[in-house]
């Protein structure tokens, strides 16, 4: 509905004319006396709201022009932001139909910040009664971004067991069908002893040398190779190597140092090629608490800054990791080994272990840790493929979430509309992206091209955000 308030100022000004004009009694003089503070009072609340209104849509076209710019700033001298700004702003100007004029702009290269301000007047309505015609209203706007804040970065790896998985459904199938091997897990265990041929001779010392030796993939294997596609970009990010730090940490039933965090990318991928260093699938730790890492974690990394210095940087987390709260004790301690079901002779499911509910999703609340101290949190999710002919699979992730300790041992709560018949495989990709610091930040991969590129695309994301500060 349109309101026209040249009528309405027409009206009032006839009528308060009738009233003054008439001489009958004081009532007419009293009511002149003190429709005028009201007329104007009422005049006040209209025009000020249109232009509180004008202001909310001239802040939002700035932070929208700033926003376009900052992801220009690498590309553009200042003076080439600074006509985007205008070009940006104008345009959007334009769509509203708006009156106003940015009236200052500073870019700030080397912080990667922007700032700028508009001004501009709304034309009064009912106020003009009192010779007030304008009313004047005015934004300022600050961006930055952390593509060029000083920023470490903490790259946290899942060591347990069942990132030893064959990293795709063709290396798992060669596993379980490989007489020497026989499971999809590398048996879960490097250090165990690969059986001997007919003719008594080791075939390799470890179930991870003989694998090594096939050329299949595990999952950590593939974990290894996002990281280097991360340090790659940290490169091309930080040519100098002044800014970004990368601090590399295992993950099991605590967290790990491997490397604290540093600018030298050549001495992370020293470590990465070490099977010392316990990063690569030489080694693996027999369980996945995440509740008790992530708080470890959290004393490590300490409280994000603003990224204005080296000594207030601010910190990503990039987290690769399968999901699971997981202990190979739980799954065979006190297990009845009593057969249920069999496949081709193997058997593919037991009675119910009593450790078994304890194999869980991830609970979110964990990451709880990390987002308090301010620091962003990215998730790769290297999706747990399903094996329906491995019996401690189908007692566990394959069972429902109704049926395990998540709420009772680990504190979880389902998602409103999820139903407790939900199984905890299907259950982890809901976790761990609550887990994540924004839905954006969370990428499920299960090819090991996709796991590859995950980390780096969650990286990338992370680096193309942007934050308006004021």
């Amino acid at each position: 509905m349109h309101l026209d308030f040249g009528f309405f100022r027409q009206l009032i000004a006839s009528r308060m004319a009738t009233i003054v004009s008439d001489r009958s009694g004081n009532v007419a003089l009293t009511v002149a006396i003190c429709i005028i503070p009201m007329i104007l009072a009422v005049g006040a609340g209209l025009d000020y709201t249109r232009a509180y209104n004008v202001q909310s849509r001239m802040q939002s076209d700035l932070d929208a022009a700033l926003v376009a710019a900052i992801k220009e700033i690498d590309e553009y001298d200042e003076d080439e932001i600074v006509a985007k700004i205008k070009e940006w702003f104008d345009a959007q100007s334009e769509k509203q139909n708006a009156t106003y004029d940015l009236t200052e702009i500073t870019v700030d290269k080397t912080g990667h910040t922007i700032w700028a301000s508009a001004s501009g007047t709304v034309p009064t309505t009912l106020m003009t009664l009192a010779n007030i015609k304008t009313v004047p209203v005015g934004v300022v706007s600050a961006i930055e971004g952390p593509a060029t804040s000083y920023l470490n970065v903490y790259i946290v790896l899942d060591k347990s067991p069942s990132m030893l998985l064959a990293a795709t459904t063709e290396g798992q199938e060669m596993l379980r069908a490989d007489k020497n091997i026989g499971c999809e897990f590398a048996c879960h265990d490097p250090k165990d002893p690969v059986k001997k041929n007919k003719t008594g001779a080791v075939l390799a010392p470890t179930y991870y040398n003989y694998i090594k030796g096939l050329g299949v993939k595990l999952r950590t294997d593939v974990a290894l190779d996002a990281v280097e596609e991360v340090l790659d970009m940290i490169d091309q990010a930080d040519e100098d190597h002044s800014r970004i730090k990368i601090g590399l940490y295992t993950l099991g039933e605590t967290v790990s140092e491997v490397l604290t965090p540093t600018t030298s990318t050549s001495a992370a991928r020293k470590k990465l090629s070490d099977d010392s260093s316990g990063l690569t699938s030489a080694t693996s730790m027999t369980s996945t608490r995440f509740d008790t890492a992530l708080k470890a974690l959290r004393n490590e990394i300490g409280q994000a800054g603003k990224g204005t210095s080296a000594s207030d940087p601010l910190k990503l987390v990039l987290l690769l990791t399968d999901g699971v709260q997981s202990s190979r004790g739980w799954v065979l301690d006190g297990v009845n080994w009593e057969c249920t079901e069999t496949y081709k002779g193997e058997c593919i499911r037991r009675k119910f272990g009593p450790y078994w509910g304890r194999v869980t999703p991830i609970n979110p609340d964990w990451c709880g840790y990390l987002k308090k101290k301010e620091a962003t949190v990215a998730v790769l999710y290297t999706e747990y493929l399903s094996i329906p002919l491995d019996w401690g699979y189908n007692g566990t992730l394959a069972d429902s979430m109704k049926n395990s300790k998540w709420a009772s041992t680990w504190g979880g709560t389902l998602h409103n509309g999820v139903s407790g018949d939900t199984t905890r495989h299907d259950y982890i990709p809901i976790a761990l992206q609550d887990c994540a610091s924004s839905s954006d930040l969370f990428i499920s991969a299960a090819s090991e091209d996709e796991i590859t590129a995950g980390l780096s695309t969650l990286f990338n994301q992370y680096l193309t955000s942007v934050r308006l500060t004021q």
